[in-house]
């Protein structure tokens, strides 16, 4: 190919930047078609670098052409039509927690659902959640309420992206993914209508919503899920010595597996020659009733901890605890996006596998994780009411677990980057080419068959009769 021209390069970047305006004009143009006009955030505006951001650092530099706070469904449908009309990169954030940061993309549409953030409660169990709740404010609700439900451990990640992904959770082998407690939503699809989907309207859809991933098939605005009563739960921790991680690797597996299903756990591990090494979990029950679960692992692994600690809560406090935050003094809630709170954001990389099958070599497995710089690694429980969960579009319903692995940028981003591949490629090797789409790796060698397995065929099927035009397309999108 011919070197570029200067005048030719300059020409294409004016035409780029002509065509950038416009589509902000007709952003502008169609927004003001309405009497509800949506709040949109340009560059240039004094508020677009703190409203861009997400939870992660690395991706400060990336520039959406405009962000839009929607306080309604209406507000949304506006969004996607304009989407549609002007061919416009389109995505949704709640949270902002998106591993690859694509909820802040370069040149995007972002539709910022945060005002979507009604809870209510209702006397039959069920309770409707608005797309932009963060998860300690729906405990909050929830608890207040006299209830709970299963969801993950990260005060300020969105509900929205964690249940459209699945939803592991501390209390997961007790009462399954937070996508299995969904009973219908509201979304609007790449057409622009806002629809209702169930296990009775558009099944595909809703089949696909819970575990399809998030940016796929439209922007939900709303959610009602079954929860339950609330109750104590009993929060545990057993720190290893370092020495002791082999053999915990090897016995684990077996030890969680035959646990009751109220016991889910994760085992974590640093790196470096002399790790630290732990296993944590939650006990829907006493501690009296957990002490024997816990003595008989100890006794598996061979050696005493280092410390041990059983603490029975409120489910609040239990969030609380996992999250590692307090909800009086703002260190739940998000620093960043006008969020008003004190919690820092995130400066690291991940990736993830599937735990398919019993760790035959753990030396291996403790090798990989030493071996990877300036990590932590988790290996978080399944089985129990996952594996038995209701027929959705998550696939890793046989898993024993899933493997996350993150590394802190100290070595630069790049450096992470390459040794998570080398973490990641090693793990494929001894337990299958797969992981969890809510730990989104953009190196994902095959993503699309190792995040959706056997549901790959379908969801697609799904993504093109709702979006036939690819209004929702992103690196690694279905559309």
């Amino acid at each position: 190919m011919p070197a570029l021209s200067g005048s030719y390069v300059r020409g294409m970047v004016s035409r780029r930047a002509l065509l950038h305006t416009a589509a902000l004009g007709a952003v502008s143009a169609l927004v003001g078609k309405s009497t509800m006009d949506v709040q949109l955030i340009r560059p240039g505006d004094a508020a677009y670098s703190d409203a861009k951001l997400g939870y992660f650092t690395q991706y400060d530099a990336q520039r959406p052409s405009a962000i839009a706070r929607v306080a309604s469904p209406a507000d949304v449908q506006r969004c996607v039509e304009i989407a549609r009309a002007e061919r416009t990169r389109i995505t949704a954030r709640c949270g902002g927690h998106s591993y690859p940061g694509y909820s802040t993309a370069d040149g995007a549409l972002v539709v910022d659902v945060r005002g979507l953030d009604r809870i209510d409660v209702r006397a039959d169990g069920t309770a409707e959640v608005g797309a932009g709740v963060l998860l300690m404010d729906l405990y909050v609700a929830l608890a207040n309420a006299g209830r709970m439900m299963p969801a993950g451990t990260c005060a300020t990640v969105g509900i929205s992206g964690l249940t459209l992904g699945g939803g592991i959770g501390v209390t997961a082998r007790q009462f399954g993914l937070t996508c299995d407690r969904l009973v219908s939503a509201r979304i609007v699809t790449p057409d622009g209508v806002h629809r209702m989907v169930s296990a009775t309207e558009h099944a595909d859809l809703f089949w696909a919503l819970r575990g399809g991933g998030g940016g796929n098939f439209g922007i939900v605005t709303s959610f009602v899920f079954r929860t339950e009563p609330a109750r104590n739960l009993t929060t545990f921790t057993l720190v290893f010595p370092s020495a002791a991680l082999v053999s915990l690797l090897g016995v684990w597996p077996d030890w969680q597996g035959k646990a009751p299903d109220a016991l889910t756990s994760t085992v974590g591990v640093g790196s470096g020659s002399n790790p630290y090494v732990e296993v944590g979990g939650c006990f829907a029950g006493t501690p009296s009733g957990l002490k024997p679960l816990l003595d008989d692992l100890v006794r598996r692994v061979g050696a005493q901890p280092t410390s041990r600690r059983e603490t029975e809560q409120s489910f609040l406090a239990a969030m609380e605890r996992f999250a590692w935050c307090k909800v009086g003094d703002g260190s739940c809630k998000p620093s960043w996006n006008g969020g008003g709170g004190r919690q820092s954001r995130g400066s690291y990389v991940a990736t993830s596998r599937m735990l398919t099958k019993p760790i035959t070599d753990p030396q291996k497995l403790a090798e990989v994780f030493r071996n990877t710089p300036n990590s932590y690694n988790m290996i978080d429980a399944l089985g129990g009411a996952v594996g038995r969960g209701p027929a959705t579009a998550f696939p890793h319903r046989g898993a024993l677990a899933s493997i996350q692995v993150e590394l802190s940028l100290q070595a630069g981003e790049a450096n992470a980057r390459r040794a998570m591949g080398v973490a990641r490629d090693e793990l494929g090797k001894m337990f299958g080419a797969n992981g969890y789409v809510n730990y989104l790796d953009p190196q994902m060698p095959d993503w699309a068959q190792a995040y959706y397995g056997s549901s790959l065929t379908g969801l697609r099927e799904v993504a093109r009769k709702y979006d036939p035009d690819r209004v929702f397309t992103f690196a690694q999108g279905l559309a």
